[in-house]
C-alpha cells in the first residue's frame, strides 16, 4: 500500500529535480549571454551538458522568449545557408538584472525637459567619468600595448556586469582592404546595465564609447549597441600603433 511516507519521498525527489533543472536552465541563460551569438553545439561544451541536455534548455529559454535565434552568415562560406546562433532577448536582459524602475527614465526625462539637454549630458559624462577613474589604473598597468589594453579593458567592464570581451579580427583571405582595417580588435559587451535607458537617451552610449576611445588612446567606432537594436554592443578597435605614455 502507498503509504504517506513514500508519497513524501517522491514529492521532495521530485522538487529537487525540479530546482536542479532551474538552476541548470539559469545557466544555460548566463552561457548564452556570455558566448552569444553560439551554437547549441558549442554551448554544450561550454557548460558541460549533453546536447539532449542543452538543446531541451534551449527550448524553454526560446519558449520563454528568453532567448532567441538570430541567422549568422560564416565568413566565406558562400552562398550557403546561415548558420543559427542563439542570443539573449530583450526579456532575457531583464531577467538577468537591468529591469530598473521606471522612474529612472521618467526622472532623465524630467531632467531633459525642465533643464535641457545639457544637463542630460551631464549627467551621462558624469558616469562616464565615473567609469573611467575606476578603468584607468587597470587599463594603464597593462603597458602601452592596444590589444594588452583592450583585453583589460574588457575584465573590469565584465567584473560590472557588461560580459565584455576583445576578440581579434582578421580580414578575408585574397581580400585587400585599407591599412586602418588589417589588424584590429572588436570590443564586446553582451549586456549593458544602462540598455533600457540608452535606448531614449543615445548619450549614453556616446559617452561610453569616448571613454573606451581614451583609455585605449586610439580613435574607435562604435559598430552596434543593443540600444539600437542589435545583441551585442561592438565597437571597432584599430591596432595601428601603441599607446604613447607621458613621462
Amino acid at each position: 500500500m502507498y503509504s504517506v511516507k513514500q508519497a513524501d519521498k517522491t514529492n521532495s525527489a521530485g522538487k529537487r529535480n525540479t530546482e536542479t533543472e532551474e538552476r541548470t536552465r539559469d545557466r544555460v541563460l548566463q552561457g548564452v549571454l556570455s558566448h552569444g551569438p553560439v551554437s547549441a553545439a558549442a554551448l554544450g561544451e561550454h557548460l558541460n551538458l549533453t546536447p539532449a541536455a542543452v538543446r531541451r534548455h534551449l527550448d524553454v529559454l526560446e519558449a520563454d522568449a528568453l532567448i532567441e535565434v538570430t541567422l549568422l552568415k560564416k565568413h566565406g562560406a558562400g552562398a550557403g545557408r546561415p548558420a543559427r546562433r542563439y542570443v539573449v532577448a530583450p526579456q532575457g536582459h531583464a531577467r538577468l538584472g537591468n529591469d530598473y524602475l521606471h522612474i529612472a527614465r521618467n526622472a532623465l526625462k524630467i531632467l531633459q525637459e525642465k533643464v535641457g539637454d545639457a544637463a542630460l549630458a551631464s549627467f551621462a559624462q558624469e558616469r562616464a567619468d565615473d567609469m573611467e577613474r575606476r578603468y584607468r589604473p587597470i587599463v594603464e598597468a597593462a603597458g602601452t600595448d592596444i590589444a594588452a589594453r583592450a583585453e583589460a579593458l574588457a575584465e573590469a567592464m565584465t567584473k560590472d556586469g557588461f560580459v565584455a570581451s576583445a576578440n581579434s579580427m582578421a580580414p578575408p583571405r585574397r581580400q585587400k582592404l585599407p591599412e586602418h582595417l588589417l589588424a584590429s580588435i572588436q570590443l564586446c559587451q553582451a549586456h549593458c546595465p544602462v540598455r533600457d535607458l540608452a535606448e531614449d537617451f543615445q548619450v549614453f552610449c556616446d559617452k561610453e564609447t569616448e571613454i573606451i576611445a581614451d583609455l585605449l588612446g586610439v580613435d574607435v567606432r562604435r559598430l552596434s549597441t543593443m540600444a539600437g537594436g542589435a545583441h551585442v554592443c561592438t565597437t571597432h578597435v584599430p591596432l595601428l600603433r601603441s599607446v604613447e605614455t607621458s613621462e
